[in-house]
């Protein structure tokens, strides 16, 4: 194309500098705007506030809807929406400043009173918020002019910072926060274009946004795809530019001799895990529970299941977690313990126990790894796969289920164990004691050795069989940068990638 369009002009008389600035104008005129982004769940909605679905952060967070502050992938904390804060010596009263400016997708100003409102929803007795807690800290709100918002906690939390930076966390523009989950209004630099259920979803640049000219993509295609073959295919076959998370570590080989793809392997907060209907008979006796988990060989279901890309782990915490505390050895594999705890328990064998499995790779062949484990000692886990608004609504919802397979990847979840209502169905004053403790303390050692304390007492009470840490796999596009190699959090930040 240079070398015709050169030829012509110089036939023309054009110098030769004029037609090659010109060639190249034209070249610059048409870079790559657009990407096709994977995933594997579909989201069940777009409201990150009202749903408990880590894909709904994935596809909105940074994207469609902003925080206060901002979540890096090695989980620094920047400015996003406020642009700086301070705190009192006691650590319990915030003020955050926020950008003059700030407009949502419908024009509506961006305020503090926005913010204010954003919070109190997400506290308020009938608030889905699945990080409700972190609201319910707060005991006063105050805006003091339209950009400054004072914030004042009940109790110190070193986390708060990071937490108001999580999806659950977005701030929402008072008059269309009931419609967010269909028609979603941020302040984001994308709005959703079109969605078409069950196949993709299409985000295209705002215009509007107060930086619209750095954000280098005109619109985004998310696609939904399950199953672990389709998505290496999906890939090989240049479908798909970038599938953060992606099942491919059994062919990781193949993608990284191949110049087309770059692969990124990177840590993870998650913990993945069988949990268990602690409430069910005859799961509420604890001996049963420890039985379960002492069939379950970790370091096979990491082979089996992630190709050997996971870190075992004994509580429902990871590694990388300050405080972690190694409790792999409780209720470690040891399959004779295992039916003398049943025998103990009064269980006569076979025990049948459902175990629902939703779509996700990891869930649906950790499902035969599991339940051939269980066999063995006298369990007979009967596997039904689920699709994701079932898990949703018969597991999580209504703890229709006995055993499942989830991993859970908020990084500040621990808490779950002293909410109300959650779906293992545990209850324990203790730990709800020993919850608040934590919650009420403000120096960090302190803190860290009752986190242990914490992580001790659920891998004791064998609320669930804590399986392993998951290790992502990112492979993409050689020529996409700006990309994510660890995930504290599950967030795909589209502004910040661009084509080479």
């Amino acid at each position: 194309m240079i070398r015709r369009r050169t030829a012509l002009n110089l036939a023309m008389g054009l110098p030769l500098a004029a037609s090659l600035s010109a060639s190249l104008d034209a070249m610059a005129q048409t870079k790559k705007d657009t990407l096709v982004l994977a995933m594997t769940l579909e989201p069940p909605g777009l409201d990150p506030t009202a749903g408990a679905a880590a894909a709904i952060g994935e596809v909105v967070h940074y994207n469609l809807f902003e925080t206060l502050t901002k979540i890096g992938a090695d989980s620094t904390i920047a400015p996003l929406l406020a642009q700086r804060w301070t705190v009192t010596p006691d650590n319990k009263t915030w003020a955050f400043h926020l950008r003059p400016g700030l407009k949502f997708h419908n024009g509506e100003p961006c305020n503090a009173a926005a913010v204010k409102f954003s919070f109190e929803r997400a506290a308020a007795a009938d608030s889905l918020n699945k990080d409700k807690a972190v609201f319910s800290n707060i005991v006063n709100l105050s805006a003091t002019d339209d950009l400054t918002l004072v914030v004042t906690l009940k109790n110190t939390n070193p986390d708060f910072l990071f937490q108001i930076g999580q999806a659950t966390a977005v701030i929402v523009e008072p008059k269309s926060a009931a419609t967010n989950n269909t028609q979603p209004v941020g302040t984001g630099p994308f709005k959703l274009e079109s969605w078409a259920k069950g196949s993709a979803l299409v985000l295209a640049r705002w215009d509007g946004y107060r930086d619209a000219k750095a954000v280098a993509l005109r619109r985004v295609t998310l696609r939904f795809i399950s199953d672990a073959s389709a998505q290496v295919a999906a890939l090989m076959a240049g479908d798909v530019d970038l599938f953060p998370r992606v099942s491919a570590a059994r062919v990781l080989a193949q993608f990284r001799a191949d110049k087309r793809f770059q692969v990124l392997v990177g840590g993870s907060r998650a913990k993945t895990i069988v949990a268990i209907n602690n409430k069910k008979r005859p799961l509420d006796d604890v001996r049963v529970r420890r039985a379960i988990a002492c069939a379950i060989d970790r370091q096979q279901v990491i082979d089996g299941v992630a190709e050997g890309f996971g870190k075992p782990i004994g509580s429902f915490y990871v590694p990388s977690a300050p405080g972690y505390v190694d409790l792999t050895a409780v209720n470690a594999y040891n399959p004779d313990k295992a039916r003398a705890l049943l025998k103990e328990a009064g269980i006569t064998t076979p025990l049948e126990l459902s175990l629902k499995l939703p779509p996700t790779p990891y869930a649906r062949q950790g499902g035969e790894v599991i339940a051939a484990m269980l066999a063995k000692v006298g369990i007979v886990a009967k596997q039904e796969s689920v699709e994701w608004a079932q898990w949703l609504s018969g597991v999580y919802g209504q703890k229709a289920y006995d055993l499942t397979i989830i991993s859970h990847v908020e990084p500040l979840d621990f808490g779950n164990f002293a909410r109300p209502g959650y779906y293992w169905n545990y209850e324990s004053p203790k730990f709800n004691a020993l919850w608040a403790k934590i919650n009420a303390t403000a120096d960090t050692p302190t803190r860290l050795k009752l986190m242990g304390d914490a992580q001790r007492l659920v891998a004791d009470d064998a609320v669930a069989a804590y399986l392993y840490q998951p290790t992502w796999i990112t492979v993409a596009n050689a020529r996409l940068k700006g990309l994510w190699r660890e995930m504290p959090i599950f967030a795909n930040d589209l502004a910040a990638l661009s084509w080479s």
